[in-house]
């Protein structure tokens, strides 16, 4: 039997990967979409051949694994009901924008006994199990250090209203490249710095993020979570990181393979990226575990604990001192 699927919400830009990808599974049913707006719901629906629900009753009564696609603040009411009547949840990140919120989470998932994965896709690049194997190799001995970016345009709308999104840009881009720092490196960050400032847009959000991370073997990382890139800009942004060896240094763009793309008459280019869809290789194993019953690769867990270091990160601020991250 495949696995039936429902969306929860059209709120996140990356809702129509997801769908996109539990579509064109083999395995998976997908029931449709509920959504607390249905107009916003309708206009992402149209002409993609997914039901709109009008329901959240009725869509959970239909499914067995929901995908929640809602703005951040939101995540830990919407997982917990699905918990709670017995459905498996591949949650956007960040996982929680709170520590309260994100440990209701995994309780919720714990007493349930349902699989709770946090949507890191990143995880799946060909280009970072390939950095990961290398270091594992020993290519370029012990590791010392590593500079690493997720810059990217302002998505505005509910992203920068921290009541629905829990911050700005630190927040937003943070744990992308903290669970792969995490997943690289087999060792939590201990402490973060932070700075944050309004530099691009200058309103009350932060719009730039720069953090170092310190690990207990002593390895730092350097981490640009910036809304830096114009409209304009080529690209949505980028996630990149060079790892410092002890012998050498791999460096790694996760999105560089692309064609750039000139317009006639167009005053800016385009980068057209290819290869490997990541969401659909993070959805894939959403999918297998929940139909396997087996544990997901990415856990709630490691959501948390990315998500924790960009809690740590707006305590910095707050503080103007390297924080400890809760474990």
């Amino acid at each position: 039997m495949p696995l039936r699927v429902g969306l929860l919400t059209a709120a996140h830009l990356h809702v129509g990967g997801y769908a996109a990808a539990c579509k064109a599974h083999p395995d998976v049913e997908l029931i449709g979409m509920w959504d607390d707006e249905p107009e916003r719901a309708r206009n992402f629906l149209e002409g993609r051949g997914i039901a709109f629900i009008e329901s959240f009753d009725e869509l959970i009564g239909q499914v067995d694994a929901v995908v929640i696609t809602s703005e951040n603040m939101r995540h830990a009411e919407l997982a917990i009901k699905a918990a709670e009547a017995g459905k498996h949840i591949l949650c956007e990140k960040p996982l929680a924008a709170t520590e309260e919120h994100g440990q209701m989470m995994l309780d919720a998932a714990e007493k349930a006994g349902v699989k709770l994965m946090t949507a890191f896709p990143c995880r799946f690049s060909p280009a970072f199990q390939i950095l990961k194997r290398r270091v594992k190799a020993g290519e370029i001995g012990s590791i010392k250090a590593i500079c690493a970016t997720n810059r990217g345009r302002c998505p505005f709308g509910w992203f920068v209203k921290p009541e629905l999104s829990g911050g700005g840009a630190l927040i937003d881009h943070v744990v992308h490249v903290t669970d792969l720092l995490r997943d690289l490196l087999g060792e939590e960050p201990i402490r973060v710095q932070a700075q944050i400032g309004n530099n691009v847009y200058g309103q009350e959000w932060e719009d730039t993020a720069m953090l170092t991370l310190e690990f207990g073997s002593g390895i730092f990382a350097t981490l640009d979570s910036s809304w830096s890139r114009p409209s304009s800009y080529h690209t949505w942004g980028d996630v990149t990181m060079n790892v410092v060896g002890e012998a050498g240094v791999i460096e790694m763009d996760m999105f560089g393979q692309s064609v750039q793309r000139y317009a006639a008459g167009s005053t800016t280019h385009s980068s057209n990226g290819f290869g490997t869809d990541l969401d659909a290789a993070m959805v894939n194993e959403f999918v297998r575990a929940c139909l396997d019953d087996r544990p997901v690769s990415v856990t709630g867990q490691d959501g948390m604990q990315a998500a924790r270091v960009a809690m740590a990160g707006y305590m910095s601020v707050q503080s103007g001192q390297p924080v400890a991250v809760a474990t």
